[in-house]
């Protein structure tokens, strides 16, 4: 059966460009917030939703992304709450691929049949659990593909044609190559660079690749989406998101508008590009 995640990027590819996915963590800066955001987000031109996870220890996420984590938690985010946005965003969109994307300690304290079963019925199409390689699949991975979730697997500079087949393996939906050697939101990706890599990691699988850390404005997206099937933005929008907060960390009417404003931005900016072909 093919997944919202495949639909949407065989569409995408019909239309001739590059799709737009967006990272907003679930439960920042509270629940009912964040639902409004997600639900606003297709319409500012997103085509893809990674929904965060929050967790204590975030190891592979810059500050920005740690902050929205901490934000959401003490806001009272849990993992059955972020199961329950996804569920109340589908009662509007049924089309728009939902992707959760964290690490695995909530996945296993949760019950990872539980949680497959819960996330599926929900509305998920798709996992990135960065904490989990390809020699853990048994732990997650297959299970997921089984209960029809895509498993999305990242690849950074660092991953050699060596390594490449090992994290490709069981990967399906998308591949989200890691621009920067890094954590998330620090430096700028080089799009000369980033196209090189995509026409690599295309050389060993037929999925389409997107490309995310570092990107920041509607300039840097055109850059990287001439070169790669999707671009992701997320500490962009998670710091947007935060200078929009009142002194006690509190939502204000501007948030929304805030994070949505952006990603409109950005829109404009991927589908501004021109394709390049694969050298």
């Amino acid at each position: 059966m093919t997944t919202r995640i495949e639909k949407r990027f065989a569409a995408l590819k019909a239309e001739g460009r590059a799709a737009l996915v967006t990272f907003t963590m679930a439960g920042d800066p509270d629940y009912d917030t964040s639902l409004a955001i997600a639900q606003a987000l297709p319409k500012a031109g997103a085509d893809l939703i990674e929904l965060g996870m929050p967790f204590t220890d975030p190891m592979a996420d810059g500050p920005a992304i740690q902050a929205a984590g901490v934000r959401a938690l003490k806001g009272g985010q849990r993992m059955t709450k972020t199961l329950q946005m996804v569920r109340e965003f589908r009662k509007g969109d049924d089309a728009t691929p939902i992707v959760l994307m964290g690490y695995y300690n909530p996945i296993y304290i949760y019950g990872v049949d539980k949680f497959l079963a819960d996330a599926k019925a929900a509305g998920v199409d798709g996992l990135i659990v960065v904490d989990l390689p390809p020699e853990e699949d048994e732990e997650l991975c297959l299970p997921a593909l089984k209960a029809g979730l895509n498993f999305i697997r990242l690849a950074t500079p660092t991953t050699d044609d060596k390594r490449l087949p090992a994290v490709l393996n069981n990967t399906s939906g998308f591949v989200y190559y890691v621009s920067i050697t890094g954590i998330t939101g620090s430096a700028a990706p080089d799009a000369a660079k980033v196209s090189m890599a995509v026409a690599r990691i295309k050389r060993h699988t037929a999925l389409p690749v997107a490309v995310g850390f570092g990107v920041k404005n509607a300039e840097s997206a055109r850059g990287i989406a001439g070169g790669a099937d999707g671009v992701v933005v997320g500490s962009a929008l998670v710091e947007a998101l935060r200078q929009s907060l009142d002194q006690n960390g509190k939502a204000t009417v501007g948030t929304t508008k805030a994070v949505t404003d952006l990603v409109a931005d950005i829109a404009q900016g991927v589908r501004s590009a021109r394709r390049v072909a694969a050298p």
